[in-house]
């Protein structure tokens, strides 16, 4: 599947938002900067994002951004549909030119991207992800 740079951002700015846990707005300067994001990309992103549901802002010195929806209830496949549209092609889409002898195993593979990204919740890449970086705290004991 490809998937845009703005598809990208957009999931790297959801993580973040999960990742923080959703108590308080996070300001866009700081998810940015964690998720190495030009800042005014940023900022057109979560217009999108806003518009598409999947957040909420608060203005303010305490404003920001929050998931509008809880972590386990945005998949994956819904944020890369609503932010490259049409344009995310899948791997088999380029090859398809008629039937061919290819043909039935790119339908294959289609579905099999589609079940993971659409099986995949924000939730989830949180928990992984922290379970990742837990096994590599380094032991200081002498």
């Amino acid at each position: 599947m490809t998937i845009s740079v703005k598809g990208e951002y957009a999931l790297h700015a959801l993580f973040d938002l999960a990742a923080q846990g959703g108590a308080t707005p996070i300001k866009i300067a700081d998810i940015a900067r964690r998720q190495k994001i030009p800042q005014k990309f940023l900022e057109l992103i979560l217009a999108g994002l806003k518009q598409g549901g999947f957040v909420e802002s608060r203005r303010g010195a305490d404003g920001g951004y929050l998931l509008a929806r809880p972590p386990e209830a945005i998949t994956v496949g819904e944020v890369i549909r609503h932010v490259d549209g049409g344009k995310g092609a899948p791997p088999g889409a380029v090859h398809r030119r008629g039937e061919t002898p290819f043909s039935e195993m790119w339908h294959r593979v289609d579905r099999a991207i589609s079940e993971v990204i659409d099986q995949t919740s924000l939730a989830d890449l949180t928990l992984r992800w922290k379970e990742r970086q837990g096994k590599y705290i380094p032991n200081w004991d002498i």
